[in-house]
């Protein structure tokens, strides 16, 4: 599985982006992953900030960034975003695309929370986009 990341870049605080992630992958059936976006800034501890189950039903986001992040996803373009408005400097990070597949047959393996709490060696991960926010 393939996830491909994009929309990151430098932004004024109180600005707004949206990232996008795209994935792909020989058999890959995006609404049998729970997905999400989780940031890591230098310094600063992995923080899963935005995650959303496989049927897109249900959503996490962390409390720095409730509010003011929206997560929701394109099926048809399997495709997951992350809508961000009224960044402030501590939103400055990388941001991966992170994707846990949560169906297994009938087997509900995973949901939103454990994509934002995923660590490394766990589903499959993008290479990151950065977002910078200069105040």
């Amino acid at each position: 599985v393939q996830l491909a990341e994009s929309g990151g870049g430098s932004v004024q605080a109180g600005g707004s982006l949206t990232l996008s992630c795209t994935m792909s992958g020989s058999g890959f059936v995006f609404d049998d992953y729970a997905v999400g976006w989780i940031r890591q800034a230098p310094g600063k501890k992995r923080e899963g900030v935005s995650c959303i189950d496989r049927t897109g039903a249900t959503e996490y986001y962390a409390p720095s960034v409730k509010g003011r992040f929206t997560v929701y996803k394109d099926t048809a373009k399997n495709t997951l975003y992350l809508q961000m408005n009224n960044l402030d400097a501590d939103d400055t990070a990388m941001y991966y695309c992170v994707a846990l597949r949560a169906r297994v047959g009938n087997w509900i393996r995973y949901n939103e929370v454990d994509v934002c709490r995923a660590e490394e060696d766990e589903g499959y991960w993008g290479q990151g986009t950065q977002v910078t926010v200069s105040s």
